[in-house]
């Protein structure tokens, strides 16, 4: 893939994921479902892992993939703290339990720890990426 149309990928994810978060917290601010907010902050996650995968070239096509990858080729090595990758597999998880295991009802409570750390994760992404665009480095 050539360079200019890998950085339009990573500026697109990474557009996209704050938009996931503001979708969640106006699902958080109007007290809606905790399905739903588990799910876009899940997404915001999903897109900025996705965002630093096209940096490096590795977009596996299923979440579990990309969960992976962001370990393996982040979060093992170092780049960023073992506690964001605990709080991706646990949104994924959720996200999963709330979409697909319908017996089982999310707490508020949960959905806007959720969000929390979605947030964080975002921010940590989106740091990391800037600071390795200033200095050169690919990873």
């Amino acid at each position: 893939m050539k360079s200019e149309e890998s950085l339009h990928l990573i500026k697109y994810r990474l557009a996209q994921a704050p938009v996931a978060l503001d979708d969640a917290k106006f699902l958080m601010d109007g007290k809606r479902s905790p399905q739903s907010i588990v799910n876009r902050s899940f997404y915001a996650m999903f897109y900025a892992a996705l965002a630093l995968l096209q940096k490096i070239g590795k977009v596996p096509s299923k979440h579990a993939g990309v969960i992976s990858l962001f370990d393996t080729e982040f979060a093992l090595k170092g780049f960023f703290p073992k506690e964001l990758s605990k709080d991706f597999h646990k949104a994924f998880e959720l996200r999963q339990v709330s979409d697909y295991k319908v017996l089982e009802v999310l707490s508020p409570e949960k959905a806007e720890d959720t969000w929390n750390k979605a947030v964080s994760f975002v921010q940590a992404v989106k740091k990391y990426l800037l600071q390795s665009s200033a200095t050169g480095q690919e990873k």
